[in-house]
């Protein structure tokens, strides 16, 4: 019997496998961390080679922790980080450069000159995305123009653009397919989320031949063969979503209304509006959440840059703590009677924003202000920034009143922050029982496609929560303190103006 699902979660600075079984349970893990480049300031790059290594020695440690055989695997199923870009030469199978990565910043002045010749409309009409280098369109464009002799290649059909996944599969296959699946496709600044289909404009605005693209594919679709020789035996890929919506997935939020919410570095809030494409007022992102056959759901999408690494900061920066879990501790014993703010913008400020250039500050602070009431500030502009982002959100999409919100990632795992989160938003916060959503929603789209997992109904019914904070801060003190943030965020913002 095929009991068993791969599941591949290639992230920005590791890649993980896991072996689930049919109960959703893990039941072996390979991790691998790989080499971050910075060749100048902010300038981010991935080997493609260490993105392809990897991935196979990952699964292959999972795979034997597991203690089975690819024979036993239904299906593999793969969530990666999104917008990092790679092209590469079908005829060597060869990446012509690194990967450019998601944070990479090097085509600002790129997205700059395009704002300011009037194509911000055009791009969120038809893609829902703000003109940024954050998303793949611009760092294809800037590897045709700045590796030698790569524009007459692409032009002559030699080159291959692909996300993450794309060249995964591209690799895992033999080379035999070169195809993308429709959340990653939604990344890339070059995808009518309304046809879901490669923009013929789009293409010609940022000068990147058609024959360059992948075919774009549901998340649950043929993906694809692995190469026997990989792993001993061919396995189906028959399910493909990028992080954040393999996140959604992970945590069932397939009702429209459902938000789910993911802290690690940053964090990712993506609200489920079903079958409305909103365009957002707010500064949002518009997203497409799944696609399951020819059932497309949509989201709305704010990011925040600054999430756990406002504790990393207080860990290896200010070396105020020895690690993260000691901030709640910290936090819960800092001074009721001061009111500090941190306003982590260390690389700006993300959504509702988008300010490219302010930069972090503190405010409240007096004498007595030590490393307990650091820690508060840091934990609560997570849950402040939250709070925008939601605000946001109901604004854009008169969806239902009452927000379901699902947690995970690694600082979800901080009980003061998450009630701290309850409080601030004032509803209730629900955390997952599964430690691996991300990983778990890229599974669950390959075993229901490969028929040994139920379909959405089902698996919402096996979804279970671990813990969930309620809200028991009164209106009052909730108000005066996201009025403090709000001064706060207007003053960071003014900065420097």
């Amino acid at each position: 019997m095929k009991d068993f699902i791969l599941a591949i979660d290639q992230g920005t600075t590791s890649t993980r496998s896991i072996i689930f079984d049919r109960a959703y349970q893990s039941r072996g893990v390979g991790q691998m961390e790989f080499t971050q480049h910075f060749p100048q300031s902010g300038w981010v790059e991935h080997e493609a080679d260490d993105l392809w290594t990897s991935t196979v020695e990952t699964a292959r440690k999972a795979i034997a922790a597991a203690g089975v055989t690819a024979q036993q695997i239904a299906a593999l199923g793969i969530t990666n980080q999104r917008e990092t870009a790679l092209v590469w030469d079908r005829r060597s199978g060869k990446a012509i450069h690194r990967a450019i990565v998601w944070q990479d910043r090097r085509t600002s002045d790129h997205c700059a000159r395009l704002r300011a010749e009037g194509h911000s409309d055009i791009v969120a009409e038809r893609t829902g995305l703000l003109i940024d280098p954050y998303f793949s369109a611009t760092k294809i464009a800037w590897l045709l123009d700045n590796v030698e002799g790569a524009r007459e290649a692409a032009q002559a059909g030699h080159l291959a653009f692909g996300t993450v996944d794309s060249w995964l599969i591209y690799k895992l296959t033999g080379g035999k397919r070169h195809v993308i699946d429709v959340t990653n496709a939604s990344r890339t600044m070059l995808c009518n989320i309304g046809t879901v289909a490669w923009d013929d404009e789009l293409l010609s605005l940022f000068d990147i031949p058609r024959s360059m693209m992948p075919e774009i594919l549901s998340n649950i679709d043929a993906f694809g063969e692995t190469d026997p020789e990989i792993f001993g035996a061919s396995i189906a890929i028959r399910g493909v979503a990028g992080d954040q919506q393999a996140a959604v997935i992970g945590q069932a939020c397939f009702t429209p209304g459902m938000m789910k919410s993911t802290y690690g570095t940053g964090c990712f809030a993506l609200l489920n509006t079903g079958a409305d494409r909103v365009a957002s007022k707010n500064r949002l992102l518009t997203t497409i959440a799944y696609r399951l056959g020819n059932d497309t759901h949509y989201a709305l999408e704010g990011s925040i840059f600054i999430a756990g690494a406002a504790v990393q900061w207080l860990r290896d920066g200010l070396k105020m703590i020895g690690k993260a879990s000691e901030t709640a501790e910290l936090a819960a014993k800092a001074d009721p009677g001061q009111r500090v703010y941190l306003v982590p913008a260390f690389t700006g400020l993300g959504a509702p924003w988008w300010d490219a250039e302010a930069r972090g500050a503190m405010f409240g602070m007096t004498r007595n202000t030590g490393p307990a009431e650091f820690a508060r500030a840091a934990l609560e502009s997570v849950c402040f920034q939250t709070h925008d982002l939601l605000g946001a959100m109901r604004k854009d999409w008169p969806g239902p009143a009452d927000t379901l919100l699902r947690v995970d990632g690694g600082m979800s795992a901080n009980d003061w922050t998450m009630q701290r989160l309850a409080d601030i938003l004032g509803i209730a916060v629900d955390r997952s029982a599964s430690a691996e959503v991300t990983a778990l929603g890229a599974a669950w789209l390959a075993g229901h496609g490969a028929g040994i997992w139920p379909d959405r109904a089902g698996f919402a019914a096996d979804w279970h929560r671990e813990r969930e904070f309620s809200p028991t801060m009164n209106s009052g003190e909730r108000s005066a303190l996201l009025k403090g943030w709000d001064s706060a965020v207007k003053c960071t913002l003014a900065f420097g103006k």
